[in-house]
């Protein structure tokens, strides 16, 4: 069905994916925008990413754009970039049934998708109705066969055929499912939830590395907080942080510590300025590490060795089910011991402190756990005067002076910091360390 396009905008359409499409017409391919792409323009929004189904193969692909390179071996996808731009071309894929034991595992993932198709055949290849819809932008054509108009009026999120064979198939699309949940606020088809909620246990089965790169796309794209209340309303959540779900249960700070973490993750995305992982990270294992610390301090370890193994443990553990780089380990273990020095405020330490790259990180984490109901004696309070006095004020409060500043109230934003960073955005040392372009992976 050819749907009318009054309601989208075209001078939204990135002109590097329409050269694309217009070079890959030209040699003699079918070429539409589908995707996250048609969808976000139908809603009226400015998509980030654009995606380009052809029936050129990726080799085909690859000869006609000097500037794309072939990724994937679960299935093969083009990257042509212009400039700080990428536009992602994808051949139609067809039907899988006649190599079905060869390309699947016995819980059904699809673990080898290059078996291509026609565009008939790619139409059904799709997740969601939703995201079914492709745009030929030469002739405006819209062709919607599955009712995904429908459903974008409707707001509902349903899989394109049946959902336990869909999410079978691969277990990721029920993290997509909670993605656009949260991101478009839509409703989830009645069906689909509760067989997300029946198959949850298959995420285990996904290569940590690429979970990993899925909860990038659920915390940090702006709507972390409704993400997370997905992720526990359809009983996904244990799936991917095991030990935190137990921490949450168990205790109420580590449930609002998580809550807070990831709204003023929000807040600083919604000001533009730069989040990281590590942070998260930090908020969602600070119980479990605490707990861990505490356990080996009560079997006699000493309690900066019984530190350094409990961050160890607890984040090897987690590389099990969503593994974090290296680069986001370090950074985690510093937010963590910080907590432990913040309270020393005597003599050069606060200064020394202040000069840790961390620091402003660190400070951060400790806002918010005074703000989950973490009893910290008014240490934040204490840092927030310090680093704002001169300095004979802060002499005086390292001596116990608490008369040479006056603490005002602040009003809290709700999932923002009381006390926001004079960073300049987020710079080294505050919770940001990557740029967007070095973090977060292609939103669909």
């Amino acid at each position: 069905m050819n749907l009318p396009t009054q309601s989208l905008d075209d001078t939204k359409i990135s002109i590097s994916a329409i050269k694309v499409v217009a070079k890959l017409v030209e040699h003699g391919y079918e070429a539409y925008l589908v995707g996250g792409c048609v969808r976000d323009l139908l809603l009226g929004n400015s998509p980030k990413d654009f995606d380009v189904a052809t029936d050129a193969r990726p080799e085909e692909v690859r000869e006609i754009f000097n500037n794309s390179r072939i990724v994937g071996r679960r299935f093969r996808i083009v990257l042509a970039r212009f400039g700080r731009e990428t536009v992602e071309i994808t051949t139609f894929r067809g039907p899988h049934e006649e190599q079905y034991e060869e390309n699947h595992t016995d819980s059904g993932r699809t673990v080898s998708d290059n078996i291509y198709g026609s565009f008939e055949e790619d139409i059904h290849r799709r997740d969601f109705t939703i995201n079914a819809i492709y745009y030929q932008p030469q002739t405006c054509e819209l062709i919607d066969t599955v009712a995904g108009g429908a459903d974008l009026a409707s707001r509902i999120i349903r899989t394109l055929g049946e959902p336990e064979a869909r999410f079978r198939e691969d277990p990721v699309r029920m993290l997509r499912a909670m993605r656009f949940q949260a991101k478009l606020g839509f409703n989830l088809d009645e069906e689909a939830g509760e067989v997300i909620q029946e198959l949850g246990y298959l995420i285990q089965d996904v290569p940590p590395a690429r979970l990993f790169e899925e909860v990038l796309k659920l915390f940090l794209a702006g709507f972390a907080e409704r993400a997370y209340e997905c992720l526990l309303q359809y009983d996904l959540y244990g799936w991917l942080f095991p030990d935190s779900k137990r921490a949450r249960e168990q205790n109420a700070l580590a449930g609002e510590l998580i809550r807070l973490a990831l709204a003023n993750t929000d807040s600083r995305i919604a000001g533009e300025q730069r989040v990281t992982p590590a942070f998260i990270y930090a908020a969602l294992l600070w119980v479990p590490f605490l707990e861990e610390r505490q356990r080996l301090s009560d079997a006699g370890m000493p309690l900066t060795e019984a530190s350094d193994e409990a961050a160890g443990n607890v984040i090897s553990k987690q590389q099990l089910f969503t593994s974090i780089p290296r680069r986001f380990t370090g950074f985690i273990r510093d937010i963590w011991f910080l907590q432990f020095r913040l309270p020393s405020r005597s003599g050069k330490k606060p200064d020394q402190l202040m000069e840790h790259k961390r620091f402003r990180a660190a400070y951060d984490f400790l806002l918010l756990r005074e703000q989950a109901g973490e009893e910290t004696n008014q240490l934040g309070a204490w840092w927030t005067a310090y680093q704002e006095a001169n300095p004979q004020q802060r002499d005086a409060l390292k001596h116990g002076k608490e008369s040479h500043y006056k603490k005002r109230p602040r009003k809290r934003k709700r999932g923002g910091l009381r006390h926001p960073f004079r960073t300049g955005g987020g710079g080294e040392g505050s919770n940001a360390e990557h740029s967007a372009e070095d973090r977060l992976p292609r939103e669909a």
